[in-house]
């Protein structure tokens, strides 16, 4: 029985991609797949591989990371190499991200206190009838504007 194989069309449906990338990473060597004249036959090996890159991009490597990852399963120091291999980018990619986080949760805050402030100076400014002056953009270019 011979093996399944699938056309780009059918990886590109797939896996909810472009022919356009499929073809950017076989450029890039990270995919070979075997050819008939002008066609592209993929094999399980490929269909694997490319699953592979895609959840690369997704987790954030970069595809010389990924090419070097996914290449080590075929040669030494083989898969275990490469597991370990990933689990130490995991990390450094693990905390990288919770680093991010900290960033966002700690701008997060400083915002929301900024809000409750305006709107503090808001509402005492309602209370005490003043008014609210409205300030205006900054002009883009050029001379400023005049009001009459």
């Amino acid at each position: 029985m011979a093996a399944r194989t699938w056309s780009i069309s059918e990886l590109a449906e797939e896996f909810d991609t472009t022919l356009r990338t499929i073809r950017f990473y076989e450029d890039k060597g990270l995919l070979a797949p075997r050819r008939e004249g002008q066609r592209r036959i993929y094999g399980e090996r490929e269909r694997v591989r490319l699953r592979l890159v895609l959840r690369g991009k997704r987790l954030g490597f970069a595809l010389d990371e990924i090419a070097r990852i996914v290449d080590m399963y075929d040669s030494a120091p083989g898969e275990a190499g490469q597991l370990r291999y990933l689990l130490a980018e995991i990390a450094e990619r693990r905390a990288e991200l919770e680093s991010r986080r900290a960033d966002i949760d700690t701008t997060l805050a400083e915002l929301a206190e900024v809000e409750a402030r305006c709107r503090a100076d808001l509402a005492e400014l309602g209370r005490s009838g003043a008014e609210v002056r409205r300030v205006r953009p900054a002009a883009r270019s050029g001379p400023p504007r005049r009001t009459r």
